[in-house]
């Protein structure tokens, strides 16, 4: 933006996110400006495995659930949930039974199942593992200027995950269903990071 003198003039920023909506796409804020790896994302192993115990969480207590049945209702491909669900299996939040009548069933409680335990079952400990700054390990030996608020940061996200069981979670589905007037489904188009694990 010019003013009268032609120089170029920062605009200010707003505080209304609406605003963006109305800005062209060279004003809009590009994604592609920032470091790979800063953004706080699932893999795609977490992402289906939290819609994998979300959908399991809605049927707690009222039997078990085939893989066609997950996969319908959350919108995620049935060719990955026996190696996902598989996972959450081993790490004791789901247990399994083959057969006719088998399927699969959380073994505690939704209400005792955290996001953070289903995430970590299928990615591994959520940790810092790549400097903000120099794209590097991270490790304290060779701690960056930003390591420490970004530390803090992940924390915070950890804890969250951590306080947030899959009761919560269906609560909060429930509620939306209820606005929207309609069953809530799955994304079918996933945008979360591609994970080479499959």
């Amino acid at each position: 933006m010019r003013g009268p003198s032609g120089s170029n003039r920062r605009r200010t920023p707003t505080t209304r996110p609406e605003r963006w909506l109305t800005r062209s796409d060279s004003e809009r804020p590009n994604p592609e400006r920032y470091a790979p790896g800063m953004r706080v994302q699932l893999g795609r192993k977490g992402d289906y495995a939290i819609r994998a115990a979300v959908d399991l969480a809605r049927h707690d207590g009222a039997g078990r659930r085939k893989t066609r049945h997950i996969a319908e209702a959350m919108g995620v491909p049935e060719s990955y949930l026996p190696s996902i669900l598989g996972q959450l299996v081993a790490a004791g939040l789901v247990s399994s039974l083959a057969g006719r009548d088998g399927g699969y069933a959380l073994v505690h409680p939704a209400a005792e199942t955290t996001l953070l335990q289903v995430v970590e079952a299928v990615e591994g400990e959520v940790e810092l593992v790549r400097c903000v700054l120099t794209g590097g390990p991270c490790g304290w030996e060779t701690e960056c200027a930003v390591h420490r608020f970004w530390a803090a940061a992940q924390d915070a996200f950890r804890d969250q995950l951590a306080a947030a069981s899959l009761a919560d979670v269906v609560d909060v589905d429930r509620g939306l269903t209820a606005a929207s007037g309609s069953p809530r489904r799955g994304r079918g188009q996933s945008d979360v990071a591609p994970d080479a694990g499959g």
